[in-house]
């Protein structure tokens, strides 16, 4: 009878293991849909870019922004592509990120001049805008 009452034990034991063994954890992959879904709103604003804090020579001509230094972080999105809207016109477009913009707040960017010219004039300055990477 105790041989019976240990085997049990043993069983149950091992059943808890696996059953804390085989619950869902948050993956990378998820971690990245969840980032991807999240949309941000700020200033755009544009800058004269060249060496980018991502370490890429990049041109005016190109469609580029600088990341708030937040969300910059490390430079985890460096080369990333992300959808912008102007949400007083509704245009759209998209986006590499290759540099940090120290001032600029959160959910804000600042972007190549052509990129900016897609949305408005340069003698605009800003516009309100929301977007997330894709």
């Amino acid at each position: 009878m105790a041989r019976t009452g240990l085997l049990f034990l043993i069983v149950a034991f091992f059943a808890a293991i696996l059953c804390v063994l085989s619950a869902p954890v948050p993956v990378e992959e998820e971690a990245r849909s969840i980032e991807k879904r999240t949309s941000y709103t700020g200033q755009g604003t544009w800058y004269e870019v060249g060496m980018g804090a991502c370490g890429k020579r990049n041109k005016n001509s190109d469609f580029v922004v600088a990341l708030d230094a937040g969300l910059y972080g490390n430079g985890q999105h460096c080369e990333k592509t992300m959808t912008i809207t102007d949400t007083q016109t509704g245009k759209v477009t998209t986006a590499a990120i290759v540099d940090k913009c120290p001032g600029c707040g959160h959910g804000s960017l600042d972007m190549s001049p052509s990129l900016f010219e897609h949305f408005a004039s340069l003698n605009q300055g800003v516009i309100k805008i929301k977007w997330s990477f894709n």
